[in-house]
Formats: C-alpha cells, sequence, structure tokens
C-alpha cells in the first residue's frame, strides 16, 4: 500500500502543557488507522493540526509526498482530507440538503445535490432522505448527513472522531460497513474511539498517545482490548470489583411518569415504571436524546411530576425539588458538567457547598459553615483522586476528566439511599473510569439504590445487575443483566419493547 499521509516531528504546546511532543507515524492508502489515547493524550490537537485547525510549531506533514500545511479547514478539504466530529454541526429547523449544502464550498442548485445524497447515501449503504428535517432525525440518522457531507467531497483521507458514541449496535455495523467499504475503494480513515473492542474489529494500525508522545504502535487484532488499555494508560488495570450484596428494601419506585420535555427538541417522558432496591445497580441504557437527560431531571427534583410517580422509600416525592429529595436521601450528578453538575467559575469548595448543603449540614442559623464545607471539597479531592492546585481553583480549570471526579465524588460521599448518575465516566481516562464505577459498586455494596444512565455499555454491563433501555422516552422493562447479548441490548436501545421483551421481562 502507498504511503499516504507522513507525520515527522510534530509537536503543539499550550501555556502550561504540551499537547503533542515529536509525534511522527504514516498512514497508508486505504489504511484503517486508530489513534488511541486516554483524556489529555493529545489526540484532539493532533487531529486538528492534520485539519488545518491547529498550526504546529515543530515538525511537518507530507501527503502523497508533498510538504502539507493547512492553514484553515477548506485547504484540508481542497486537498482531500474530511473529517467528522463528536459533536455535530447542523441546524435542527433546516433539512438534511440544506445542512450538507451549508459545508459545501460550491454547492449546486438545492435539487441536484438531494439526487446527489441519495445516489452517495445508498451507494455506502447510509440511507439518507434529504427532504426530512434535521430535528426529527435521530443521533444515528444525524451521524449520516455529516459522513455524506464528508463523502460529497471525495476524500483521501477520513477523520472519525468518537463516531459511535451516539449509535446503536446496529448502527455500529452500519457504519463499519460504510468504512470498510471506503477502505477497499483506497480512502484512509484515521479514528479516534475508546472502545476498544471496536477498534479490534475495525483497524489495521493503531497508534497510542500517552502524555502527548507516542508509546506504542500496534495491530490490534493481535492485542486484547485490555493490554491496549495499559498502553494507553501506563499502568495494569483491575478490574472493579463486584460484592455479592444481598438486596434490601425497593429504595426508589418510579410509576406511570410521564412528563413534557422542558428541553427544545428535547424528549418526554412516557408512562415510566421501575423499581430499584438498596444494593442493586439499574443500567439504564439509550442512544443520545432519548429521554436521558429528561429523566435525570425528573427524578433529581429539577422536573417535578405527580407526587406518586416518583417514590423514595415508599413517600411520594415526585412534586418536591431537589433540595427536600436530598434531604430524604436522593443524590443526582448529571451528565452536563460544566453549568449543570458545577457553576464554571465557583470555587470547589463553594461547588462542593451547592449539593452538599443538605446533606453534610454546611449551614447552622443561617450562615454558611465554611471550614466543613472546606473540609468537605478536600476529603471529595483526596478520595476521588481529583487533579487540581487546590480546592480554591475555579471548576472550569479542572480537565473534563478531573471535573467529572469531583461531581460524581461529591454526590457519592453524602451517604445518599438513593444515586442517579447519568454518564458517569463520559470523557475521562480508563484509570479514572475504573475508580469511578468502583466508587458506585461499592456505594451499592453499603446499602444504595443506584440508577446508572450510560451509553456505554461495557460499562452497564459491568456494574448493573439489571439492565433497561430508552427509547424515544419510554423505557423498556428491565432485565437482568446476566446472560444479555449485545444484540438483544441493541434490539432494546432500537425501541423493540414488543411482547417479546414484555414476556422475558416477567419469565
Amino acid at each position: 500500500m502507498t504511503e499516504l499521509l507522513r507525520i515527522e516531528g510534530v509537536t503543539k504546546a499550550y501555556p502550561g502543557v504540551v499537547a503533542n511532543s515529536d509525534v511522527s507515524f504514516s498512514i497508508r492508502e486505504g489504511e484503517v488507522h486508530a489513534l488511541l489515547g486516554e483524556n489529555g493524550a493529545g489526540k484532539s490537537t493532533l487531529v486538528k493540526m492534520i485539519y488545518g485547525l491547529v498550526r504546529p510549531d515543530e515538525g511537518r506533514m507530507r501527503l502523497r509526498g508533498q510538504d502539507y500545511a493547512p492553514r484553515e479547514p477548506r485547504e484540508a478539504r481542497a486537498a482531500g482530507v474530511a473529517m467528522v466530529f463528536q459533536h455535530f454541526s447542523l441546524f435542527e429547523a433546516m433539512n438534511v440538503a440544506e445542512n450538507v449544502a451549508l459545508g459545501m464550498e460550491d454547492p449546486p442548485k438545492l435539487r441536484d445535490l438531494a439526487a446527489r445524497i441519495r445516489q452517495v447515501s445508498e451507494e455506502y449503504g447510509l440511507p439518507l432522505d434529504p427532504d426530512r428535517m434535521v430535528g426529527d432525525l435521530s443521533a444515528g440518522e444525524r451521524q449520516r448527513v455529516e459522513i455524506v457531507r464528508c463523502l460529497l467531497q471525495d476524500p483521501k483521507l477520513l477523520i472519525m472522531d468518537e463516531p459511535t458514541s451516539v449509535l446503536t449496535p446496529q448502527e455500529v455495523e452500519i457504519l463499519f460497513q460504510t468504512l470498510r467499504q471506503l477502505s477497499s475503494e483506497g480512502t484512509a480513515i484515521l479514528y479516534i474511539s475508546h472502545k476498544l473492542e471496536e477498534i479490534r474489529a475495525l483497524c489495521d494500525e493503531a497508534t497510542i498517545l500517552r502524555r502527548g508522545k507516542v508509546v506504542a504502535t500496534c495491530t490490534p487484532r493481535e492485542r486484547s482490548a485490555r493490554e491496549m488499555a495499559e498502553l494507553m494508560v501506563g499502568a495494569v488495570l483491575t478490574p472493579p470489583e463486584r460484592h455479592a450484596t444481598p438486596k434490601g428494601e425497593v429504595a426508589l419506585e418510579v410509576a406511570g411518569l410521564s412528563v413534557a420535555s422542558p428541553i427544545p427538541f428535547g424528549t418526554s417522558l412516557k408512562d415510566i415504571g421501575f423499581k430499584v432496591r438498596r444494593g442493586e445497580v439499574l443500567g439504564i441504557a439509550g442512544v443520545a436524546g432519548n429521554g436521558q437527560d429528561e429523566l435525570l431531571i425528573a427524578l433529581s427534583g429539577e422536573l417535578r411530576a405527580a407526587r406518586d410517580a416518583v417514590q423514595i422509600e415508599g413517600s411520594g416525592v415526585g412534586d418536591l425539588g431537589p433540595n427536600e429529595r436530598r434531604l430524604r436521601g436522593l443524590v443526582a450528578a448529571p451528565e452536563e458538567r460544566l453549568g449543570h453538575a458545577a457553576a464554571p467559575d465557583m470555587s470547589l469548595v463553594e461547588n462542593a457547598l451547592l449539593s452538599g448543603v443538605v446533606r453534610k449540614r454546611l449551614t447552622w442559623r443561617g450562615f454558611i459553615d465554611w471550614a466543613g464545607t472546606r473540609a468537605f471539597a478536600s476529603e471529595i479531592v483526596e478520595r476521588f483522586d481529583v487533579r487540581t492546585p487546590g480546592t480554591w481553583v475555579a471548576a472550569r480549570a479542572l480537565s473534563g476528566g478531573n471535573l467529572q471526579k469531583f461531581v460524581v465524588g461529591r454526590e457519592l460521599s453524602q451517604e445518599p439511599s438513593v444515586i442517579v448518575i447519568n454518564q458517569p465516566t463520559w470523557g475521562v481516562d480508563a484509570s479514572a473510569a475504573a475508580a469511578i464505577r468502583q466508587a458506585i459498586l461499592d456505594r451499592a455494596a453499603a446499602g444504595a439504590a443506584v440508577v446508572v444512565i450510560s451509553q456505554d455499555l461495557d460499562e452497564l454491563l459491568e456494574i448493573a445487575d439489571r439492565f433497561a433501555a430508552l427509547n424515544e422516552g419510554r423505557l423498556s422493562a428491565p432485565r437482568p443483566t446476566q446472560g444479555l447479548t449485545i444484540d438483544e441490548i441493541g434490539l432494546m436501545m432500537g425501541g423493540a419493547h414488543g411482547m417479546e421483551v414484555a414476556h422475558h421481562a416477567h419469565g
């Protein structure tokens, strides 16, 4: 295979951090090349340089033997480099064809473009209707829009950043078929993902970054997922230890929970019901945008419902706000860390106070107990290994992974009887994720009822006793996790709530 892109000694530093240090590797035509590394390893900076969003400080790149130094994405696209970002840049109030036209330098007439979209999307097994409004599309279909937009440029190199984080297992299979087809036609693919089993199934080669440097290259098919994870982390990983905890009384019961979504283009909850016992972890899966955020705020008390729709230890709390629910033992950690779980400009001490005030009794006769609050913040930082110069630092100064550890730690440290967490390890590295999962299991072992909402199926299979799936605001009947296949899970996530699923749940 002919070499397509060579990266030689590329270095990029920002104040206080070297994002990439002397990085060298090459990608051949038609190769699917994985870029692996924990958060903060330098993957994003590297692909931004290849795509012309960032200029390297040192080193050089060569594309098909010619010097390659794009000053902006338009130059990268002209040279045959396309990128599908993790966060889609689509306008929900416009249709598919209009969105695609916006991403093109010189778009044809909309009618001609719609025909091209139909043709290309069918050719690559990604069926798309150019006339549909993007606001009505599922996450998987939105991703197709982004991919088809790239394919219309006939790229020689396609960069994909965490492309499967919003897909069901069945959609992942469709995406992989498309990528294999592109690769067989000679398009090279640079693939960033933290899902190592996917890397093993799809990629020919892998370059592994740690703290900005290349630490290893390998052929993923010849390595186990654990070996690759250990290369990324530079340490041996131990799987979380599940305690054989006897299940106690029902601590959280949800029955007939139906609420309209307060979020624009959100998903309303439709007749949701489940029970969680003390000592039990219920895992709830779903592709993004199927009601996860709404379920979290309906359980936390930010979104109120009928009194008996949510019950903590037998008493209705559906009409109570977050602080009253905290008093009764329910804590919650939302997915969006900055702005929702933590106030960006407040210090860690102040953020510890925000949700800890009720259960940690951090006020006395209307005055804040600052000494107690500082001690609480320090305890979280120490117990959850939050990397920060001190507790006086503003929340926004922490890396995503460290802020996640702080937020989850703050909730778990309040001795709650019911815990609800959305995406507990989203964007944190392997060692931090293992620590957070272990902390959740330890809390369950101490007698808490836990609801974990996550798009990471491996995570749910690892820590949940029972499993349910959210689809368009409806919840499938929870089933024991043991013995569930990825295929069954995919069907549940895709909304197969038919008789068969219900039959299994009672069987």
